[in-house]
């Protein structure tokens, strides 16, 4: 009887101690996803996928500058726009909720390109103002996906700013890089014509024509340029939010050394290009070294976006020169 009792006891002491030992079990298993804001991107994951992921948005109704002197009214996710970068490892199982703020005139609701299930999640996250809705997803596929509201009039909430990027890194992740960017591309439609003073409201009848008075790269997000150092690697992660407009994304002064077209990863990327196209909806992931100093131009080629309607941004190169690479002839 005494060793049966000591027995059950001792089992008992194992129990307990499983009992205390399991929710730091739980808790390691679990971790809550940092979330960026455009051009900052979070650090890559370091762990192996599997991992439960806690994703938080919110979508927020803001005025902001769409140009110099022009304001205009943004839907957002997160209060920018682009809305925040979202990295997850592929086999990880996210955990997503979405509320809408309460100050918000219109549901809102989002569709993950990287998640298989209805409307990717759409369906799921129709939310109405001071609400909250969330779902379950498993990130199966790696890749570079666009994220948008899929709420009616669903044009209308993306071409007022509502789409972001969400990267599922593959199982062995990325390989290393110096300097990561996010950059999302989008095409605006105002009332007034372009560089228009004031307060613009949104045009559907633009819109529906397809004639954006704005095409901006990062339209509602940390302002400055984008910073590397002579010899570095630089990756960027280029979606393009549309609604319309697809995308003929350049460096000027640069040549991609790799690109993830299409956001595909699984096969050889593409090398050695000089302009990728970018549907809306879609993305891509472009690589390259910088060999020598100075101000290099990311622009839409479609030429009078860049120039005349604000597809323009600046990746600033400092360092010695490299009369080797590039000198100038006096």
């Amino acid at each position: 009887m005494k060793v049966w009792i000591k027995a059950v006891s001792a089992i008992a002491v194992v129990i307990a101690t499983m009992l205390l030992i399991a929710p730091n079990i739980v808790a390691a298993a679990e971790e809550k996803a940092i979330l960026t804001k455009a051009p900052a991107v979070p650090p890559a994951i370091t762990r192996a996928g599997g991992v439960k992921v806690i994703v938080e948005l919110e979508t927020t109704e803001v005025k902001g500058a769409l140009s110099d002197g022009v304001e205009y009214e943004f839907w957002t996710f997160g209060g920018t726009v682009p809305g925040p970068f979202i990295r997850v490892k592929q086999n990880d199982t996210v955990e997503f909720s979405l509320k809408n703020n309460a100050a918000s005139k219109n549901i809102h609701s989002i569709d993950i390109h990287s998640v298989n299930g209805p409307g990717g999640g759409a369906k799921a996250t129709q939310t109405i103002p001071g609400g909250k809705t969330g779902f379950l997803w498993k990130a199966l596929n790696p890749g570079i996906y666009i994220y948008h509201c899929a709420t009616a009039h669903i044009p209308t909430h993306i071409a007022n700013g509502m789409y972001g990027l969400l990267l599922v890194e593959p199982e062995k992740g990325l390989p290393k890089v110096d300097k990561e960017y996010y950059v999302v591309q989008g095409d605006f439609y105002t009332v007034g014509n372009t560089g228009d003073k004031g307060m613009q409201a949104f045009s559907l009848e633009k819109a529906r024509a397809e004639q954006p008075t704005y095409v901006k790269f990062n339209a509602l997000a940390t302002p400055g340029n984008l910073k590397a150092n002579v010899g570095e690697k630089v990756r960027l992660y280029v979606g393009n939010g549309g609604p319309n407009l697809t995308s003929a994304f350049h460096v000027i002064g640069e040549i991609f050394d790799l690109v993830y077209q299409q956001g595909a990863m699984g096969t050889e990327p593409a090398k050695n290009v000089q302009t990728t196209l970018i549907p809306p909806g879609g993305a891509a992931i472009v690589e390259f070294k910088v060999d020598v100093p100075g101000a290099y131009i990311l622009v839409d080629h479609a030429i009078f976006r860049a120039i005349d309607k604000g597809a323009v941004g600046i990746l600033e190169v400092t360092g010695k020169e490299n009369p080797a690479v590039f000198k100038p002839l006096k």
